[in-house]
């Protein structure tokens, strides 16, 4: 017999944030079957950032976002800040 799926839980710290008029939806959650919260955030273009560690609690993950937020500033979490162009072939 099949193991069932496991149940998302989504955490209350998860929201929609705007900041500079750049909105961002920060997605907080765990499977109901594993210890750990993941961290997302994900920008208007739809790209995920996904945190590589679980975190302990919820509040631990917002926590991550808000001091990312703080150090790296908005731009951590555009698609602009994050690509590494390929070296272009002449």
């Amino acid at each position: 017999m099949d193991e069932p799926e496991p149940n998302l839980i989504n955490s209350r710290q998860s929201r929609r944030f705007t900041w500079s008029g750049h909105v961002l939806r920060v997605e907080i959650y765990r499977l109901d079957d594993r210890p750990g919260w993941t961290l997302e955030v994900v920008n208007h273009e739809g790209t995920s950032i996904v945190w590589d560690d679980l975190f302990d609690s919820d509040r631990d993950a917002d926590a991550a976002f808000r001091e990312t937020l703080a150090k790296e500033g908005i731009a951590a979490f555009l698609d602009d800040s994050n690509i590494i162009p390929f070296p272009q072939r002449h």
